[in-house]
């Protein structure tokens, strides 16, 4: 009997995805609730899981085509039965230029399964794939476990890995060009973004502020934090309740405008930037504004682990009324950060350094950051996004006020 697998229902207002990567080829076996594809939205990779047992017999669509909500994309036989594996040892009397050919195969098979930002690393740190060990969903390899390879190798890869992942043989001169196709998730971030700045008035507000009340803080309280509530106490938890109290009292940092009208919002729900093997994601945590700093840091931590194997949902990157982004992990300095529409600000994160400030009239060395806040002006005055960036620095410098509620 014969089941045809198609495309699930991808959320709200999302019709389409194409096909990122087939988990499983024809021929191979498949159990029952086993994803077979990834499929690419604009926001998110979702595995097509099938819903019965069997042998994949077809595949109804390529890697990179675009599909619809419900169509057919591949066929399950029920009755049917796995093909034999193919054998992989060689006879004694195959001649050495035949089996350095399947080896060559067997290496090239294996690139191909390899997502654009792997393929990249392991050409620019010339490490062999079929030699690390995958930590990503079902085993497969990440950009991560590449670098992490990188950093223990002490040959370079083997000529053939290169040449194979190439799709051709290096230059002599050593320099190489590839082309990759961009992904749905990518061409979707650069819309957006590229949709914001023609749209909205963008303008950039800074600050900095001195870490150091927060780093005592956590020094001082992170040992009873995580034996209390199963999870470390980091600066965001601190951004995201100092930012609630901005947007309650700069209620248009909190706004939107939608047609000519603004549409206000009586409660918070804070987009968290952060780092996806296909790009930057921003999923959602939720009333902030009612949560504690052990809810709001176990949201972040959740997110940013399925992040890193792909299972973020829709439901997580749906909606958002103000976004935090921290490219102080990245070593980011200042920057000035895109808003992330229809959202009308976003508070751009980065590092602590140490530098000599004024107090009290004398010279001494803080921790100290600097903190940005990107704004629509056709809605936000320039008298509110200071106001709103200064409230987040005093809260910062005195979390205190956090707790009282000023």
């Amino acid at each position: 009997m014969a089941t045809e697998i198609t495309v699930p229902a991808l959320g709200e207002s999302v019709t389409e995805g194409s096909i990122g990567e087939w988990l499983k080829q024809p021929g191979e076996a498949v159990a029952a609730d086993e994803p077979i594809a990834s499929l690419e939205t604009d926001k998110v990779a979702v595995d097509v899981p099938s819903p019965v047992a069997g042998v994949l017999t077809e595949h109804k669509a390529a890697v990179g085509d675009t599909v619809e909500v419900g169509a057919v994309i591949a066929v399950i036989d029920e009755s049917g039965e796995a093909a034999p594996a193919a054998k992989t040892e060689a006879k004694a009397d195959t001649p050495a230029p035949a089996a350095k050919a399947e080896a060559s195969d067997e290496v090239r098979d294996a690139a191909q399964t390899l997502s654009p930002a792997v393929r990249r690393a392991v050409l620019e740190h010339g490490v062999d794939p079929t030699t690390i060990k995958g930590t990503g969903k079902d085993g497969r390899l990440t950009k991560e476990d590449v670098l992490a390879a990188a950093k223990n190798k002490s040959d370079p890869a083997p000529a053939p890995v290169a040449a194979a992942l190439a799709g051709t043989a290096p230059p002599a001169h050593g320099r190489n060009d590839e082309r990759v196709k961009m992904t749905r998730m990518r061409q979707t971030i650069a819309k957006r973004l590229k949709g914001a700045q023609t749209e909205a008035a963008l303008l950039t507000t800074f600050n900095d502020v001195d870490m150091s009340a927060v780093i005592e803080a956590r020094t001082k309280y992170k040992d009873l934090f995580a034996k209390k509530h199963d999870i470390r106490l980091g600066f965001m938890g601190f951004f995201a309740k100092a930012a609630c109290l901005a947007l309650k009292d700069v209620p248009s940092v909190n706004a939107y405008i939608e047609g000519d009208e603004i549409v206000y919002h009586d409660y918070v729900d804070i987009s968290v930037a952060v780092s996806a093997p296909n790009g930057l994601v921003v999923p959602v945590v939720r009333d902030c504004d009612k949560k504690g700093f052990a809810d709001i840091e176990k949201d972040i931590a959740d997110f940013g682990k399925r992040a890193k194997e792909g299972t973020l949902t829709m439901d997580d990157m749906t909606g958002g009324t103000f976004t935090i982004s921290n490219g102080g992990v990245f070593g980011s300095l200042m920057s000035t950060p895109i808003i992330n529409p229809p959202q009308s600000a976003v508070l751009g994160l980065h590092r602590i350094e140490d530098r000599p400030v004024a107090v009290n009239g004398e010279v001494v060395i803080r921790p100290m950051m600097y903190i940005a806040l990107s704004y629509d002006h056709r809605l936000i005055d320039g008298r509110e996004a200071v106001t709103a960036l200064k409230i987040i620095k005093e809260a910062i410098e005195d979390p205190t006020r956090m707790l009282i509620d000023l």
